[in-house]
């Protein structure tokens, strides 16, 4: 039986009535067990990362997004635990919150621009550990604190865990542009690399979204797989491109979070 609209649950007869109703309470149900069971999984992987590359006396780069919110409350408990000595250096306005909500020692690429690991989630990774990221907007600091680290680590849920990019990740590859420059870079991205580059919009403001860095972004919906490493390359190439959302050999390690309260680890290829 196909289900009611909301609208019409009011002239439907009791027994169809109830029948919508539970189909509905299900559904929501199972949508809110869904939930949950992604968030367990984001802070198994989360305390997994923070536990076995973290120690004292280290600088550690703090990421961005929803999943590193459960890294930095372990770094914390750890810190306290352990009196740990560590300095912290964040990827985005977020992550400078979450530092110093915790009470945790906050600096900067100026005062420490080597560190010694980096931890970050992504919006989905690959078989070889070929990452999407940027879906919060903090792509190109994420990178920049990537590029920094010894080692780059990736934190997840088993939602984000594909074989090739673009199995789980279905609203493309953020790019960072200069705003007087979207309209050409979205042509050539199209006409070189196929698919679109569409303008993000903003949610809670009238016009597109601005990052950190007062730049635009472009979410490019690529049609199919393709060498990384050269389509990264190539679009970082085109004038105005601030950064792109690839992260290509770059991560050493990725821990997922599995629906069964296991973690899942893959370690990048060895070339």
């Amino acid at each position: 039986m196909r289900l009611l609209g909301c609208m019409s649950l009011l002239s439907a007869p009791p027994s169809r009535r109830l029948l919508a109703l539970s189909s509905c309470r299900h559904v929501r149900c199972s949508s809110e067990a869904d939930a949950n069971m992604a968030e367990e999984a984001k802070k198994l992987a989360a305390y997994a990362a923070v536990d076995n590359h973290v120690q004292n006396n280290q600088v550690v780069g703090v990421g961005s997004g929803s999943t590193i919110v459960y890294a930095v409350d372990r770094l914390a408990e750890r810190v306290m635990q352990e009196k740990l000595n560590i300095v912290c250096v964040p990827t985005s306005f977020q992550a400078r919150q979450l530092i110093l909500q915790h009470g945790l020692t906050l600096s900067d690429l100026d005062r420490h621009p080597e560190l010694d690991v980096a931890i970050d989630g992504a919006d989905e990774v690959d078989a070889e550990l070929t990452l999407i990221k940027g879906g919060g907007g903090c792509l190109t600091q994420e990178k920049i604190v990537a590029g920094c680290a010894k080692s780059f680590i990736v934190i997840a849920d088993y939602r984000k865990d594909s074989d090739s990019l673009g199995q789980q990740w279905k609203k493309g590859i953020p790019i960072e542009v200069i705003p007087m420059a979207w309209v050409p870079i979205s042509r050539v991205i199209a006409r070189r690399f196929g698919g679109e580059a569409n303008l993000r919009m903003a949610v809670s403001k009238a016009g597109p979204v601005v990052t950190d860095n007062s730049n635009f972004l472009l979410d490019w919906k690529f049609e199919q797989a393709q060498n990384w490493k050269e389509v990264n390359t190539g679009i970082k190439m085109i004038p105005g491109v601030v950064e792109t959302g690839l992260f290509v050999s770059m991560a050493e390690k990725a821990y997922f979070g599995m629906e069964d309260g296991s973690v899942k680890v893959r370690d990048a290829p060895v070339n």
